[in-house]
């Protein structure tokens, strides 16, 4: 043995004073930059400036790109100053509604405008295309400008901002008094842990997640709603709903005019939803397989036992989409045929391309985020809400800072919106678990996942599928929702809707603009690219719902009489009424 070796039985003493010590470090660190690694940020402008400084040619282009620039910019100052109608230097993206207002075609806002414009955009390619960078770093530092950029747009500035000039004028500045008014009544609340002005009028139970049924099965981490028929009859096979959990579940029951569940039920399906308890501290230690066996698995053995049905359609939303998967996936493999079909709602099961929210997944962001969780057991949904609002921080941030803080327009509150505001926390081991093995490793995808000891395949999954993504989705970009056809062979018919994560979702029939594209993939038939989806899907207006009841019935047998709330008899009494108790847990 040499004097660098040590036998592996005789841990150091200090081994757990010193991960103390370094995690008490990280959660403090993490708590002053709400989550964020500087370390991470460190590194990517370190990789980026340290290649472009080595990249001559990179360099003269950017040169040459910013005289371009500014050549495009004193033109227009010309042209529009002859003809005020002059067509502009650049036009803005098709999502950036900042300069929309007429008042901005006005000089000299016009030439602030285009500046603005014409440096956002340079400022892409500065940021993007150097030799050596890594992806990864790229997109962070593509994303750290952006967010500057918003930051110091001159939409955010009274002296560069003609339609909130033209605001004060109007309101003889009341608006500015307005706007300080909402910002001290919004801090107010934020230090209570209040909800936003207007949520108290969406109230669970009473306006919102009010489609009436039973609790008929609860443990120490969810409980089962079945929900009252109303219909004379009903499907034999009823529908398992597992929403996600870092939200409550009741966007699937909103307003009655906008519940996925009451219109389920108006179909003739018996509906199960699950309902995720709201951790805390001592939860910690509860895991993703947790969520798995306490979650759909438990739920699955209720509904057989009240239902008498042998097959059931499960339908998994966002997070839950994933549990659900990883679930059938395991029950594939171990020769258990429940699922009649499995419907998965804006839910990754690949995640080599997250979309933007990889921008906080790498192993420094991880370690930082586990430091945080681990000094309270939880992460607070807070913080996930941060990350998702940065994602889109014009639309989300400085677009409605302008509007309720110096407009003194507040936007008024809907049903969306107070469920948004509703979060719930996520467990310091099943989160770790979820970022680590999914998202950073890619496990469930690459065959790696294991569960009870064992590892599980997609391409196990014979049920038919009816998977979902929406066109604006930043949380689970579309494209990275339609791998599900490079790992399992099952039957797909793929929908692409209109709207983002969740509008894309909470999309009931009627509603005005809605819009979907649907192709199905046979089972075991070729899996065709994004873009070859997209030009061979047919294109349908109208909303996807009606589209999910056809594909539901015709894999369902003829209707009977609806099944009793619960199954006392079987262990699983009605324990109370819908929504239950562990959606109203803060």
């Amino acid at each position: 043995m040499t004097i660098d070796e040590e036998t592996p039985a005789s841990p150091d003493p200090l081994d757990g004073i010193a991960q103390t010590l370094d995690r008490t470090a990280a959660a403090t660190i993490a708590q002053m930059t709400n989550g964020l690694s500087p370390a991470t940020m460190l590194l990517a402008a370190t990789d980026w400036a340290a290649h472009l400084a080595r990249s001559p040619g990179k360099q003269m282009l950017l040169g040459a790109k910013l005289a371009r620039k500014y050549l495009r910019l004193f033109d227009y100052a010309a042209r529009s100053a002859h003809d005020p109608a002059a067509a502009p230097a650049i036009e803005p993206l098709p999502q950036d509604r900042r300069f929309a207002d007429p008042a901005w075609a006005q000089p000299p806002f016009n030439l602030i405008a285009q500046g603005f414009l014409l440096n956002q955009q340079w400022w892409h390619a500065a940021t993007t295309g150097i030799g050596g960078v890594s992806r990864h770093h790229e997109d962070i530092m593509a994303f750290a400008t952006r967010q500057l950029l918003d930051m110091f747009a001159p939409t955010n500035f009274l002296a560069t901002n003609p339609v909130l000039q033209r605001r004060i004028a109007e309101t003889g500045g009341r608006c500015l008094a307005d706007g300080f008014a909402h910002l001290v009544e919004d801090a107010q609340r934020i230090i209570r842990g209040a909800p936003p002005v207007g949520a108290e009028a969406f109230k669970v139970g009473e306006t919102v997640a009010t489609a009436p049924g039973k609790v008929v099965w609860r443990n120490r981490l969810a409980e089962l709603i079945q929900y009252a028929p109303t219909t004379a009859t009903v499907r034999p096979e009823p529908v398992l709903i597992v929403p996600a959990w870092i939200m409550k579940y009741y966007i699937l029951d909103l307003s009655p005019e906008n519940s996925l569940v009451r219109w389920l039920t108006g179909q003739g399906y018996t509906v199960f939803m699950l309902s995720w308890h709201n951790p805390a501290s001592a939860d910690r230690d509860l895991d993703l397989d947790d969520y798995r066996r306490m979650g759909p698995m438990a739920a699955l053995d209720a509904i057989v036992a009240i239902t008498g049905s042998a097959t059931i359609h499960a339908a998994g939303y966002c997070l839950g989409g994933t549990l659900l998967s990883i679930a059938a996936a395991a029950m594939a493999r171990d020769g258990d045929d429940r699922l009649a079909s499995l419907t998965l709602l804006a839910a990754q099961t690949e995640f080599s391309e997250p979309g933007e929210l990889g921008l906080f997944i790498d192993e420094a962001q991880l370690d930082l985020l586990r430091a945080m969780m681990w000094s309270r057991g939880y992460l607070d949904s807070g913080e996930m809400g941060g990350a998702f609002q940065m994602l889109r921080s014009n639309d989300l941030v400085w677009s409605r800072v302008l509007q309720t803080y110096l407009m003194g327009e507040r936007e008024p509150m809907i049903d969306l919106m107070a469920w948004n505001a509703d979060g719930t926390r996520m467990p310091y081991a099943m989160h770790s678990d979820y970022l680590t093995r999914l998202f950073l490793a890619d496990d469930l995808a690459e065959g790696r996942l294991k569960v009870e000891g064992r590892s599980i395949a997609l391409s196990a999954i014979r049920a038919p599928m009816f998977v979902v993504g929406s066109e604006r989705d930043h949380v689970a970009p579309w494209r990275s929702v339609h791998k599900i056809h490079l790992l399992t062979g099952a039957e797909i018919r793929f929908v692409l809707t209109s709207g983002g994560h969740n509008a894309g979702i909470v999309s009931e029939p009627g509603r005005n603009g809605r819009r979907y594209r649907v192709l199905t993939r046979e089972a075991d038939g070729a899996a065709c690219d994004p873009d070859d989806w997209m030009a061979r899907a047919e294109r349908q207006q109208g909303s996807w719902w009606p589209e999910w009841g056809r594909w539901l019935d015709a894999r369902s047998s003829d209707p009977v009489p609806p099944p009793p709330l619960g199954a006392p008899d079987e262990g699983y009494p009605a324990l109370g009424d819908a929504p239950g108790r562990y959606v109203l847990e803060q």
